[in-house]
Parts: structure tokens; C-alpha cells; sequence
């Protein structure tokens, strides 16, 4: 079918001639014949960009998948049109889109990369770390920046009772043994990959200018990871996952803790041949904590009521029949622990 062309600026009025009027097909931009199928190149492109779009999300390396296919597929692009199309604009675009795919497919490919432990500290996150599913590079984070390692020779003191503040640093140790004493009544051993200070840090959360209750000693040549108790609670802030990891671990840590003092020589095979009962002053600790936390409705209260102590050892010993009697010991109990 075809129609008359009639021009735009013809005047009002103005009877257009009809007959000398130039005919055009209605149908001059429809496609009549269909051109060739391009180029094998141009097909392999497309299959590219189709596989890397229907990729499954819940693949692990989905993204770098996506981006490695869509990256060959402008690379394919660029070839078919340079080779066999001679098409400019088309080589330009898909040069563009080919950087942007490829520097991310490197970034992904970069995150991706193993991360390297230092040996010092691989024990410390497979046992610790690994099995709360902390990533490598968030564990690489916590330890590279604002802690460092520390060691502490036979004898040497890691606190001091009553002078010491619990301030500056948190630890774990990394090697050795350490001996925990209150007023030189021992309380019980730390062992590797064990927080140094957990109750003084979760004590002093609510409190600060505090000293340490207790005695630390190192019972053999130590090393041991410390922080820097500020820096570490900002960057925990910052992280909310890892803050509550380490909400974890110093509880747990604490518990042991608190076990322990009922067998100093818990998990030391060595120190099992030495005949060493516990001390009278750690028997009425580990009652004090317990019956603290259990009639406290804050348990942290109930633990800085254990951290800051009663009074000395001479008044616990005065007071024995108190203590049990305040406690609900039974008769049996009494006898064994007054």
C-alpha cells in the first residue's frame, strides 16, 4: 500500500497537486530480506553472556564465574567485530565493558586468595577461632594490627596483685603454663590458647582504675598474644560478628576458670604426680562465684562480686562456718570444706 507525501510547510489553503506528488513505500524500514547469520564469534560471545546470567547464586563462586564469562564474551565481542563486522563503535564498547568485567573478575580472584597464618598463631585459630567459622582474613584483621607477641621467662610475673591494672590489655597465651595465686593460695594453671585475663576484662566492662585481685606468674618460658585493650573493644565494635565470637570465648574461658579451681591440676598430666590438693582458699572461691552468679540476677554483677574479693585470707578463715552456713553447704560438705 502506498501513500501520498504530502509536505509539512504547505500553506492553508493550498490545494497540494496530487497527481506530480512522490510516492513512498509505507513499509521503506521493514525487513524484506533477512541478512546472512554472522559469525561463529558473534554466537560464542552470546553463549557466554547467557551462561554467566543463568549462573546459580547459591554457588560459591558465582560472582567470579559471572564475571570471568561476561569478560571472554566482550573479548569475543571485540574479535567478531574488528575481524569480521569492520564495526567501530561496537569494538569501542565492548573494549570498555571488557576492563570493567576483567578488573572485577581480578578483585574477586584477589579476595579469594588463601590467606597465610602466621605459624604462631595457626594453632591458636584452628582450635579457637576456626571452628565458630571466623573467616581467615577477619582473623588476620583481629591479630595483624593492634596486638602484638610477647614473651614472659620462668618466674617472670604477667600481674601483680593489688598493682597491676586490668586496664591496658587483654591476652592469650600461645606457649607455656602460667600459675594463677590469690594472697599466695594457688588457684589454678592457664594452658595455651587460653585467655590470660577474661575475668578482669569482663569485670572491668563496667568498671574502670581496677587492679588485679590475683597473682599471674609464668610457670614456664610463655608467649602470648596481647592486645591493646582499647583499640580491640573499638574494632569489636566495628564488627559486630567478632564481638560476639569474643563474648563466646571469654565466657567459655571463664567457666574453665571456674572448674578448674575445684582441680588445679585439670588437663596437666605433669603436674598430676605432685600431691597438691586444693587450697582451702580456692575451694571457697569456686562457692562464692558459683552461689554469687546463682543469686544474682546479673551474672556479671555476681562475677565482679568474685573478682573484687572479701577480705583476707585470715578473715576467710575465721569466717569458715559463715561461708558454708551462708551458702547452704549440707553437713557432709561442712566438714569437708570448714
Amino acid at each position: 500500500m502506498d501513500t501520498t507525501a504530502i509536505s509539512p510547510l504547505t500553506p492553508l489553503g493550498v490545494i497540494p497537486d496530487l497527481k506530480n506528488a512522490t510516492s513512498v513505500p509505507f513499509n521503506e524500514t521493514a525487513c524484506e530480506n533477512w541478512k546472512e547469520i554472522h559469525h561463529l564469534v558473534f554466537h560464542v560471545a552470546n553463549i557466554c553472556f547467557a551462561a554467566g546470567l543463568v549462573i546459580p547464586t547459591t554457588l560459591n563462586l558465582h560472582m567470579i564465574f559471572l564475571r570471568g564469562l561476561l569478560t571472554v564474551g566482550c573479548a569475543l565481542f571485540i574479535i567478531w567485530a574488528t575481524l569480521y563486522r569492520c564495526a567501530l563503535d561496537i569494538m569501542i564498547w565492548n573494549s570498555v565493558f571488557l576492563v570493567v568485567n576483567l578488573l572485577h573478575f581480578i578483585y574477586l580472584v584477589y579476595k579469594r586468595r588463601p590467606i597465610k597464618i602466621e605459624k604462631e598463631l595457626s594453632s591458636l585459630y584452628k582450635r579457637m577461632f576456626e571452628p565458630l567459622h571466623v573467616p581467615p582474613e577477619l582473623f588476620q584483621r583481629l591479630t595483624g594490627q593492634f596486638c602484638n607477641i610477647q614473651t614472659l621467662k620462668t618466674g617472670q610475673a604477667y600481674a601483680a596483685e593489688d598493682k597491676t591494672s586490668v586496664d591496658d590489655r587483654l591476652s592469650i597465651l600461645l606457649k607455656g603454663k602460667m600459675k594463677v595465686s590469690y594472697r599466695g593460695h594457688f588457684l589454678h594453671n592457664i594452658y595455651p590458647c587460653a585467655f590470660i585475663d577474661s575475668p578482669e576484662f569482663r569485670s572491668t566492662q563496667m568498671n574502670r582504675g581496677e587492679k588485679f585481685q590475683v597473682t599471674i606468674i609464668a610457670d614456664d618460658n610463655c608467649k602470648f598474644l596481647c592486645w591493646s585493650r582499647e583499640r580491640l573493644t573499638y574494632f569489636l565494635e566495628t564488627e559486630p560478628f567478632l564481638y560476639e565470637i569474643f563474648k563466646y570465648l571469654i565466657g567459655k574461658d571463664i567457666t574453665n576458670k571456674l572448674y578448674s579451681l575445684n582441680d588445679p591440676t585439670l588437663n596437666d598430666k605433669a603436674s598430676k604426680k605432685i600431691d597438691r590438693q586444693p587450697s582451702l582458699c580456692s575451694q571457697l572461691s569456686v562457692m562464692q562465684m558459683r552461689n554469687s552468679m546463682a543469686s544474682t540476677s546479673d551474672s556479671e554483677d555476681g562475677l565482679q562480686m568474685f573478682l573484687r574479693g572479701t577480705s583476707s585470707s585470715s578473715s576467710l578463715r575465721n569466717n569458715q562456718h559463715e561461708f558454708c552456713n551462708a551458702y547452704g553447704v549440707s553437713h557432709l560438705q561442712h566438714d569437708a570444706f570448714c
